[in-house]
């Protein structure tokens, strides 16, 4: 139990000093400290148990390898015998809408003996290899429907004809 003693010189008509108590004030306020460490404690242990539960994951469940760059960044179609059979293509779309078109294993050009020997992009009325895109508005692109020819993909025995397998009107660059 804890005295205090007030000097009350302002009220003279009131004795010299009042005797106040204030049992174990001081005793409960360092008891709700301590348990708002023990709170604030608890709270970042776990805090950082989950950090380091999102940052350290387990060496088992780690892939063998890292994903590519375009399984992260991409959405992949496969589009199975496009124009004639053994034609097939594979799309690589970006969320940007960029789309990367290209020629899927199973396509007939690899199955040839010596595989793919050139490709040509002298498709048509104009020379797609020396196109110079630029600017936000992509200046100088080619603009294509579906089924336009993309390039010649030559063999040692034969040369096929890549087309747009995509809909709609496409800018190529």
């Amino acid at each position: 139990m804890e005295i205090l003693k007030l000097d009350v010189a302002k009220f003279p008509e009131i004795e010299d000093t009042i005797e106040l108590t204030n049992p174990k004030r001081n005793d409960e306020v360092e008891d709700c400290d301590d348990q708002q460490k023990q709170q604030l404690a608890t709270q970042e242990d776990e805090e950082e148990d989950e950090l380091r539960k999102l940052l350290l994951s387990d060496i088992g469940e780690l892939p063998i390898s890292p994903p590519s760059a375009t399984q992260v960044n991409f959405v992949s179609y496969f589009i199975t015998d496009f124009t004639k059979s053994g034609h097939d293509q594979y799309i690589y779309r970006h969320a940007n809408g960029l789309c990367v078109i290209g020629l899927a294993p199973t396509h007939i050009a690899f199955k040839d003996e010596g595989g793919i020997t050139s490709v040509d992009f002298n498709v048509g009325k104009s020379d797609r290899s020396v196109l110079k895109v630029s600017g936000k508005r992509k200046k100088n692109a080619l603009r294509s429907e579906s089924n336009t020819a993309l390039c010649k993909v030559s063999t040692a025995k034969d040369t096929y004809i890549v087309r747009l397998s995509l809909g709609g009107q496409r800018e190529i660059d």
